[in-house]
C-alpha cells in the first residue's frame, strides 16, 4: 500500500520516451514576470529611446503651459502612421496612408479640436495671432484675409503632403517594375538595384511623413495656447 501511495511522485510520465515529471521545474520559470530575469531587448531599448525623443521634442514645442500628456496623441500619431507607411512598402498590402479618406480623416478632426479648444478658451490669442506682429497697418486686413485662408486649408495640406508623397514612390516603384519583362539580363540588373536603392529612400520618406506630419499637428495644437 505505501508503495502504491508513493509511486504517484516516481519520474514515470512520459511523451516519446521522454520524461515531462521535470517539466514542471521549466513551466514555474514562466510564471516569473520577465523584467524579474530578463534584459529587455533591443527593440524594446530602441521603441523606448525613440518614443522619450519624440515626447522631449514635442514638449518641447507646445511649451510649459501644456497639459501632462499631452504627448501622448503625436507619439501615438507618429506610431501609427509609421506603421502604416511601411506596411505599404510590402507586395501585396493595401497602403492606406496613400488615400486621402484615411489621411484627411486624420487632420480633419486634429484641426477641428485645435480650433474649438483655441477660439473657446483663448479668443483673444486666436485673433491676435491674425496679424503677425510689426505688420504695416495698411497691410492688417489682408494679412487677416492671408492668415484666415493658410489656416483654413491647414487639415488639407496635411492630407495631401502625406498621401502625395506615398503616391510617387509606389507608382514610381511599380513602373520601373512593369519594365522589368521587356529588358536583357544588364539592365535588368541596373534596374534591380535602382529598385532597391528606390526602396532605401522610401522607407526613409515612410519614417520622415509621419514625422512631419506629427510635428505640424503638433506646431498647429501649441498655436491656440
Amino acid at each position: 500500500m505505501m508503495t502504491n501511495l508513493f509511486s504517484t511522485f516516481d519520474p514515470s510520465t512520459s511523451l516519446f520516451n521522454s520524461s515531462l515529471n521535470w517539466n514542471s521545474t521549466v513551466i514555474t520559470l514562466m510564471m516569473i514576470p520577465s523584467m524579474y530575469w530578463m534584459m529587455s531587448s533591443r527593440i524594446n531599448i530602441l521603441w523606448n529611446k525613440l518614443n522619450m525623443t519624440l515626447h522631449n521634442e514635442f514638449k518641447m514645442i507646445l511649451g510649459s503651459k501644456s497639459f501632462n500628456g499631452s504627448t501622448l496623441i503625436f507619439i501615438s500619431m507618429f506610431t501609427m502612421m509609421m506603421f502604416n507607411n511601411f506596411m505599404g512598402l510590402f507586395p501585396y498590402i493595401f497602403t492606406s496612408s496613400s488615400h486621402m479618406v484615411f489621411t484627411f480623416s486624420i487632420a480633419l478632426p486634429m484641426w477641428l479640436s485645435f480650433m474649438l479648444f483655441g477660439w473657446i478658451n483663448n479668443t483673444k490669442h486666436m485673433l491676435t495671432h491674425l496679424v503677425p506682429q510689426g505688420t504695416p497697418t495698411a497691410l492688417m486686413s489682408f494679412m487677416v484675409i492671408i492668415e484666415t485662408i493658410s489656416n483654413i486649408i491647414r487639415p488639407g495640406t496635411l492630407a495631401v503632403r502625406l498621401a502625395a508623397n506615398m503616391i510617387a514612390g509606389h507608382l514610381l516603384l511599380t513602373l520601373m517594375g512593369n519594365t522589368g519583362s521587356s529588358m536583357n539580363f544588364n539592365m535588368l540588373s541596373i534596374l534591380i538595384f535602382s529598385q532597391m536603392m528606390l526602396l532605401t529612400l522610401e522607407s526613409a520618406v515612410s519614417l520622415i511623413q509621419a514625422y512631419v506630419f506629427s510635428v505640424l499637428s503638433t506646431l498647429y495644437s501649441s498655436e491656440v495656447n
